[in-house]
């Protein structure tokens, strides 16, 4: 198989039967893109799932090339906020063209520290998984909701929508 299609879950591919699932969070993603990769050796992994926009201005679908960890918080050792105490990944960059996503396992509702375009819960895992096993990846996400009080609400109301977006742009480019 060349190419391999990830979500977190079934609920954002509604009408997709070609993704895989591989779960809520940054563990979940990470073991089960693994196993994935064992069984089907992909060259090509797409993820697609949805986003809160940090960056109010996004609206439908972006493609996310740079990938942080929000929730990587050891600033009280002198490391930056995403970064992984020696680990040598700072960050994950696919492309120079392309939005930020800062994933954490947390659903945002407000304001956060790190400075990305949209947030998740899964996309950085899959992406250095990818980048240790020399794996081209691409990830696109729906704006689902704006990270905010009504964030919970905006993302149950905005599901369906996202996977017909995605549904209509794969079919236009792979």
């Amino acid at each position: 198989m060349d190419k391999l299609f990830l979500a977190a879950i079934k609920e954002e591919t509604i009408g997709l039967d070609y993704f895989n699932h591989v779960g809520v969070g940054k563990i979940n993603a990470t073991y089960n893109t693994l196993k994935l990769i064992n069984i089907y050796k992909p060259k090509l992994i797409i993820n697609y799932g949805t986003a809160g926009a940090i960056n109010t201005k996004l609206k439908g679908i972006v493609e996310c090339t740079k990938f942080y960890q929000r929730d990587m918080d050891v600033r009280g050792l002198d490391f930056k906020l995403g970064e992984t105490p020696f680990d040598k990944i700072k960050e994950i960059i696919t492309s120079k063209e392309g939005y930020s996503c800062g994933t954490g396992d947390s659903f945002v509702n407000k304001k956060i520290d790190i400075e990305v375009d949209v947030v998740d819960m899964e996309a950085y895992a899959i992406a250095k998984v990818c980048k240790l096993e020399k794996i081209e990846f691409k990830c696109f996400k729906y704006i689902s909701d704006n990270a905010d009080e009504n964030a919970d609400n905006d993302w149950n109301k905005n599901l369906a929508k996202g996977a017909s977006a995605f549904a209509s742009l794969i079919s236009n480019q792979f």
